[in-house]
């Protein structure tokens, strides 16, 4: 205690409103660090809220699209002549389109729109590809034992794409061993991919894959080449001694007139040379298809594939992949098929 009438120095007085000075700083910089740290807490909540909303929103929306697939193809089935063919409904794409452009006529818009379900800033678009209008990698082994035709076929397919002949080696062996492995005889197989993008997993490049891509499918059975929907390449790799002018005589031929029976082919190919020969390995019509869904909700991009397989008219979904992407729809890896 200072004695009574002793005077603190001006040093004294000085280094005492300095730490009071310092005290202050520092309680205003604990006080503005703590703001900041809760307020980007609220922050984060608010945006991984706002992303999983966006990511349930495009989950429904897309299984409401795949429905939609699926009535567009029962209905095809119930009125059509028994035939698939690329000027029906169903294959005709679906450009990107607000999404809101389809619910207009919907007296429920504005309830949904009042329940914070936003459609205004959601784009939508797809498309259903025919499956068999490719080539079926399940062909190449039926039994336990490479198929003549399957073999030719895939053989065609590759020279036509430029793709060696140890790719070719690579896939006909790596789907031998992962069969051969899911039956239980081996312990060290690959294995068996689920879809053609998986196919990398038989030793197959990322340039082997992305080239077959769009001419090939891995399906779980065997399954006919359909006439109607196969493109230029697939009908030359398939079809034993069919040439180029033969090829675009087929498609020209479809876009004016689908074909009804395997006998309209005949008779268009009559004089050629060229024999469809198995009934069994050509058709025209199908029975699996894969539905492509895009929806993009704000700067949110949501890809879907689905397989599904129409028995009569009964279409079952048979799997499902999604990938979630942002903006960029590129680099993406979709989440394991369900």
């Amino acid at each position: 205690m200072r004695p009574p009438g002793l005077r603190a120095s001006p040093g004294l007085r000085q280094r005492a409103r300095g730490a009071a000075l310092l005290l202050a700083m520092l309680t205003v910089t604990l006080v503005a660090t703590f703001a900041a740290a809760a307020m980007w807490q609220q922050w984060r909540a608010v945006e991984i809220e706002s992303a999983e909303r966006a990511r349930v929103q495009s989950a429904w929306i897309l299984v409401g699209a795949l429905d939609w697939s699926r009535l567009i193809l029962f209905e095809d089935k119930r009125s059509d002549d028994g035939t698939d063919h690329l000027a029906e409904p169903w294959a005709v794409p679906l450009q990107e389109a607000r999404l809101s452009t389809f619910l207009a006529a919907d007296r429920n818009v504005t309830q949904m729109q009042d329940a914070s379900t936003d459609t205004t800033e959601a784009f939508l678009s797809g498309a259903v590809s025919d499956l068999q209008g490719r080539l079926n990698i399940g062909n190449l082994f039926q039994g336990g034992r490479v198929q003549p035709l399957a073999q030719r076929q895939f053989g065609r397919l590759f020279a036509r794409l430029g793709l060696s002949d140890q790719q070719l080696n690579l896939l006909v062996d790596g789907m031998r061993e992962a069969q051969a492995g899911a039956g239980g005889e081996g312990g060290t197989a690959p294995l068996l991919p689920p879809g053609v993008t998986q196919l990398g997993w038989l030793g197959l490049t990322p340039a082997t894959v992305a080239a077959l891509a769009p001419h090939v499918a891995l399906l779980p059975v065997p399954t006919p080449v359909n006439i109607n929907t196969a493109d230029t390449e697939v009908l030359l790799a398939a079809i034993d001694d069919l040439d180029s002018a033969s090829a675009q005589k087929i498609v020209q031929a479809r876009e004016a007139k689908h074909f009804r029976t395997l006998d309209d082919v005949r008779k268009l190919l009559a004089g050629s040379g060229v024999n469809l020969g198995d009934d069994n390995a050509y058709s025209v019509n199908s029975s699996w298809f894969e539905v492509h869904g895009r929806l993009r909700l704000n700067d949110t991009v949501v890809d879907e594939r689905s397989l599904l397989r129409r028995d009569g008219r009964l279409v079952t979904t048979i799997w499902r992949e999604r990938g979630a992407l942002a903006r960029e729809p590129s680099g993406a890896a979709p989440e394991a098929r369900r």
